[in-house]
C-alpha cells in the first residue's frame, strides 16, 4: 500500500442513513419541515463545497506562481 492509497476518498456512493425517507404518512406541516431541513443540508454541503473550491483554487494559484 503506497501514501497515496491514503489519500483516496473513502465516500462512496450514499452513506447508510441516508435513505429515502418515506413522506407518504406525513402531514402538510411536516413535510415543509423535512423540505426546509433538507434544504438547510443542501446548503450546508454547497458551502462546503465552495470553501474547499476556494482553497484549491489558492493553492492551486500559489504553487503556479512560483
Amino acid at each position: 500500500m503506497s501514501l497515496d492509497d491514503n489519500l483516496e476518498p473513502t465516500f462512496q456512493a450514499v452513506k447508510p442513513g441516508f435513505e429515502p425517507m418515506n413522506v407518504e404518512g406525513l402531514s402538510l406541516a411536516e413535510l415543509r419541515k423535512y423540505i426546509a431541513h433538507a434544504q438547510t443540508e443542501i446548503q450546508r454541503a454547497e458551502s462546503e463545497i465552495n470553501s474547499r473550491e476556494e482553497l484549491r483554487s489558492d493553492a492551486d494559484a500559489l504553487f503556479k506562481s512560483q
